[in-house]
């Protein structure tokens, strides 16, 4: 079962996710949106994975600096626009594998689904 986890390295709940991975000794590989990229497919597959409202991380920085406006309009097909193009407000991290899809971090999940 190959790992990948999603995200931005800066973010602290990435890096609270990775130290929890690597102490249990699970190998993961590192998306990093901003060097290895995004775009409408990636998105859509967390979509199709997660209900998109789950992925959308309306407590960050880069949603509360939306207009009013973007923010009431938000739908479905309109936060696939604004997650491609703002990779921040993509809910961190997202854990997918064949088997395995988990968002956000919580030690108590992790040890649920991955041990």
């Amino acid at each position: 079962m190959m790992l990948t986890m999603y995200g931005i390295p800066n973010c602290d709940t990435i890096k609270k996710a990775k130290k929890w991975l690597e102490a249990e000794g699970i190998e993961y590989q590192f998306h990093d949106y901003r060097k290895d990229g995004i775009n409408e497919a990636l998105v859509s597959t967390f979509f199709n994975k997660f209900d998109w409202e789950m992925v959308l991380n309306r407590r960050g920085t880069t949603f509360r600096q939306l207009t009013d406006e973007q923010k009431l309009n938000i739908n479905e097909k309109t936060a696939l626009a604004l997650l491609t193009e703002q990779p921040a407000m993509i809910k961190r991290p997202i854990l997918l594998s064949d088997t395995v899809a988990l968002i956000g971090f919580k030690a108590a999940q992790y040890e649920e689904f991955l041990k």
